[in-house]
């Protein structure tokens, strides 16, 4: 059973930075198309970010590009995702999520396998 635990958020001022950290159990995490999602309270979950098994191809939703940027290390079965100039509209759980199914590296991924448990991030104005 793969696990994902998400862990770096917490409460921040608009316009501060958060880096959220998500490390996936397992020897395949290469394997893995890898996202970040968020709901905020009352909200649907939006995708927000997505990364190619590579590392080489990403994806994110308009209101956060260019404040925002998805990394990953293969070596340590880790995604991140650093946020900067955060605004209200921001806050929300974040969820960090895994998929084996192959992915053009444009728009959302239309289905992720494995979510973790997700990470609240609070913005204050």
């Amino acid at each position: 059973q793969v696990q994902l635990v998400e862990s770096g958020g917490g409460l921040v001022q608009a316009g501060g930075s958060l880096r959220l950290s998500c490390v996936v159990s397992g020897r395949t995490f290469s394997t893995y198309v890898m996202g970040w999602f968020r709901q905020a309270p009352g909200k649907e979950r939006e995708f927000v970010a997505a990364i190619s098994r590579s590392g080489g191809s990403t994806s994110y939703v308009d209101s956060v590009k260019g404040r925002f940027t998805i990394s990953r290390d293969n070596a340590k079965n880790r995604v991140y995702l650093q946020m900067n100039s955060l605004k209200a509209e921001d806050t929300a759980v974040y969820y960090c999520a895994a998929d084996r199914t192959p992915w053009s590296g444009s728009d959302a991924p239309p289905h992720m396998d494995y979510w973790g448990k997700g990470t609240l991030v609070t913005v204050s104005s």
